[in-house]
């Protein structure tokens, strides 16, 4: 399993790509697996969003999802190539299987995010 330690982590499996103000957010491999075959992404609108806000779901054969904000700030993109092949989440979880991008807010939050070795602790890897 894949775990990017350049990425922050919620505990809710997302995982954060910080470039400048801007932040990527998907979520982790674990939670990919653990949902199984994606068949569908949702995210209705570009929104200002508060941290641990639900800014979409996600939906796999077995079970639906919330996408949760790891940290506030406006959705700038989504990706709208989830649309179309909605499986990449499960075989590029940190590359082209990417959620959102948005402007982050307010970039303290980023502090109370997780680093790789305490996300592996939260899942027991």
């Amino acid at each position: 399993m894949n775990f990017p330690a350049e990425l922050k982590y919620s505990e809710s499996h997302e995982w954060v790509k910080v470039e400048g103000d801007t932040a990527t957010i998907g979520i982790t491999e674990f939670a990919s697996e653990e949902l199984g075959d994606v068949v569908f992404v949702d995210i209705p609108e570009l929104i200002e969003v508060g941290q641990g806000d639900t800014f979409g779901s996600i939906e796999a054969v077995k079970t639906v999802s919330d996408l949760i904000a790891p940290v506030a700030g406006t959705l700038t993109e989504k990706n709208e190539a989830l649309d179309d092949t909605p499986e990449t989440v499960n075989s590029d979880p940190y590359g082209d299987g990417w959620m959102v991008k948005m402007t982050i807010a307010d970039k303290s939050q980023l502090d109370g995010l997780m680093d790789v070795e305490a996300y592996k602790k939260l899942i027991g890897k």
